[in-house]
């Protein structure tokens, strides 16, 4: 009998991360979402960092970039172009 309280334990702890995903289960989604937005916006930025070149407008390649672009999609990406102007 003595590994029946590490056993409960155990079963405790499963119930316990059970009932945590069910609850955080919409964020995490969110979450998640939003990380994988951002890697598709660290894309593009990378792909007009080098097009952009050629026609004299470049962004920055970074983080903040990126989740603007992962958070407001194509109107971010026009946002940070107007203000990458005004701070011209």
């Amino acid at each position: 009998m003595s590994g029946l309280p590490g056993y409960l334990a155990w079963c405790a702890a499963g119930l316990v991360l059970c009932a945590a995903l069910l609850l955080l289960r919409r964020p995490a989604a969110r979450l998640l979402r939003l990380i994988l937005r951002s890697g598709l916006g660290l894309a593009v930025l990378a792909l007009f960092s080098q097009a952009g070149r050629l026609i004299g407008v470049t962004l920055g390649v970074n983080p903040w970039n990126a989740l603007v672009l992962g958070t407001l999609g194509a109107p971010g990406f026009g946002l940070l172009l107007m203000v990458q102007y005004l701070l011209k």
